[in-house]
């Protein structure tokens, strides 16, 4: 999103009408996982009607759309927000802004001067697409369903200051119990105590200056679970192909997937982390992925800032919940490789689908965000402790640069005029979730070794 000198675009009340019905999406009622507090997430572009606002592509995780261009005065109106029983909640808002000190998001019910439910201060986030999620914590608000309104207030110009992606609305507050699992700060320092005193293995002079190691893993099982998203719930999930270790299913806690040494990626038993996508279909017939590299390397400008991730982290790239065309040329879509004349030779009917030359491999590759608040070894929505970096550098709301980590998945499809489902639905909707297992002492040594000195290894650590 370009801001510099261009003229800002200003848009006149939008009411319920067609126009609004065309940018209008569902408010989705998230599923809550066993024990965990229920959530509505409202997204941004989902308003009933607006005044300033303008709609546009983001690059936050899941992408989809988000509301920019907001500035005083400005708002969003929601109709029939459940907030469900009285009582306390958690009220929170994905907000980016690369401007700080301007101004508040009020969200409040009834009208634009009703009650406030909740005030979110806005600071620089370190872009206009450098995503957050502030948390307030109420101890009380109105029941039912209630119209509210997102007001832009109490800022000393009228320059815009901030970009929203969604609202969240969930019973409780934040901490045990609601999706954020705080890390163990004991064990994380000795991690980090560990790891900074570790011996640099120094790269050969031939070694290929690019920050990376990687596992190679082989597809595991298929079941209808998702220990991230339904913890505790066997088929609560649509299908999952996993890989990695080979014991992951819905009860899967970190105690059960170190207890279990046998992993379907190489280095084992080092690496026992648990890796899964939705299972792939071409014409109903599963396709199951015939190899997955997952690469563990570095975006930053600076590699040599990266540690390793803590014990039990986890986090998902993507969403199941996306389910836009993919035509030709569209960022994060399958791709593919090889074959007689190479490449992509056409697209499915629907125009979602390569279809490859004969003797090729369909291909997916899925980045997850290497940017981390290092307080949280997970959040509600598995995304909201995590973010991508904008430019290079860690946004300061998430200063700790992690491994970014990349399934590489190979298919032995090359597809047809018919193309592929996934078991999420659209080509879209392609997303992946990750725990990690790895033995800390050789995560670290890759990490001091390969990332931070910049030298690709290969699994087993070495130059």
């Amino acid at each position: 999103m370009t801001r510099g000198w261009m003229r800002r675009r200003r848009l006149l009340p939008l009411g319920g009408g067609a126009a609004a019905m065309v940018l209008a999406m569902a408010v989705v009622a998230l599923t809550p996982s066993a024990g965990a507090a229920a959530e509505l997430v409202v997204q941004a572009e989902a308003y009933a009607a607006q005044s300033g606002a303008v709609v546009e592509p983001t690059v936050d995780t899941g992408g989809g759309s988000a509301v920019g261009y907001l500035a005083r005065g400005d708002w969003l109106r929601y109709d029939g927000v459940d907030l469900g029983a009285s009582g306390t909640m958690a009220v929170s808002a994905r907000v980016a802004s690369a401007v700080g000190g301007q101004g508040t998001i009020e969200l409040r019910t009834a009208s634009l001067t009703g009650p406030v439910l909740a005030r979110f201060t806005i600071t620089a986030t370190g872009g206009w697409q450098a995503w957050v999620t502030q948390t307030v914590n109420l101890t009380s608000h109105p029941a039912g369903a209630q119209t509210v309104y997102a007001v832009m207030a109490n800022t000393g110009s009228g320059a815009d200051f901030v970009n929203l992606n969604w609202l969240s609305f969930g019973s409780g507050g934040t901490g045990s119990g609601t999706g954020w699992v705080d890390v163990d700060p004991v064990a994380w320092n000795a991690q980090l105590a560990a790891f900074r005193a570790m011996a640099m293995a120094p790269a050969p002079a031939n070694a290929v200056r690019v920050p990376e190691f990687n596992a190679t893993c082989t597809y595991s099982h298929s079941f209808r679970d998702d220990p991230i998203v339904f913890p505790g719930l066997p088929g609560a999930s649509h299908m999952h192909s996993f890989f990695g270790n080979r014991s992951t299913n819905a009860a899967s806690t970190l105690a059960t997937l170190r207890a279990n040494a046998t992993t379907t990626c190489t280095p084992a038993p080092a690496d026992l982390s648990a890796y899964w996508v939705p299972t792939l279909y071409e014409r109903g017939a599963v396709v199951e992925p015939k190899g997955v590299v997952v690469y563990y390397g570095s975006r930053l400008a600076d590699p040599s800032r990266t540690v390793p991730f803590p014990l039990g982290f986890k986090m998902i790239a993507g969403s199941a919940g996306r389910q836009v065309p993919t035509p030709a040329g569209a960022v994060n879509q399958f791709y593919c490789v090889g074959g007689t004349t190479g490449g992509e030779i056409g697209r499915s009917a629907d125009g979602n689908w390569p279809v490859c030359s004969p003797g090729g491999t369909l291909m997916y590759q899925l980045v997850f965000p290497d940017c981390w608040d290092g307080v949280h070894l997970d959040s509600p929505d598995h995304k909201s402790h995590v973010a991508y970096t904008p430019n290079g550098t860690c946004p300061s709301a998430f200063p700790v640069a992690i491994p970014s980590v990349s399934f590489v998945i190979a298919y032995p499809a090359v597809g047809s005029a018919d193309g592929f489902t996934l078991a999420s639905g659209m080509a879209s909707s392609m997303h992946g979730d990750f725990v990690n297992v790895w033995d800390n002492d050789a995560q670290g040594h890759r990490v001091k070794n390969c990332i931070v000195q910049s030298a690709k290894c290969n699994s087993a650590g070495q130059f």
